[in-house]
C-alpha cells in the first residue's frame, strides 16, 4: 500500500512502514517539506493513491466536506513518543492495510483501531 506521512510524524515512522515493504513518502519528500499546505497533501494521496497518515483534524473534515485525500489514517493518541506510536501502529498494519481495501477512513487510538464507514 502507498502511504503519505504528514508534518506532524515523524520521518522514523515512515521509514518503520517502509520495512513492512509499502511504498511510503514523508511530507520531508516532497517540494515544499514541512510546509507542504494540506490541499496539496491531498493532491499527492489522490495522484499517487496514498493513505494520509496524520495527526491533523483538518484532514478528517477535507474528507468527509471534499472527499479529499484519498484516504486517511488519523492518529489520535495524543502526544506519544515515537517508540510507543510505532509499537502501536506496527502491529496493526496489517489489520489497517486489510480495512483499507474496503473503507477511507481509519482511525488509531491508544486502544483501538476504529474503521468509519
Amino acid at each position: 500500500m502507498n502511504f503519505l506521512v504528514d508534518a506532524h510524524l515523524p520521518r522514523r515512522l515512515a521509514l518503520a512502514i517502509a520495512t513492512q515493504g509499502h511504498d511510503v513518502k514523508h511530507t520531508l519528500d516532497l517540494p515544499n517539506a514541512n510546509k507542504t499546505k494540506d490541499h496539496q497533501i491531498n493532491d499527492v494521496s489522490e495522484e499517487e493513491q496514498r493513505v494520509v497518515i496524520s495527526k491533523d483534524g483538518d484532514f478528517v473534515n477535507s474528507l468527509l466536506v471534499s472527499n479529499r485525500p484519498y484516504k486517511l489514517l488519523l492518529i489520535s493518541t495524543g502526544n506519544i513518543s515515537n517508540r510507543e506510536l510505532e509499537a502501536l501502529l506496527l502491529p496493526q498494519l496489517l489489520r489497517i492495510v486489510t480495512e483499507f481495501e474496503t473503507h477511507r477512513f481509519i482511525e488509531l487510538n491508544r486502544t483501538a483501531v476504529i474503521v468509519h464507514s
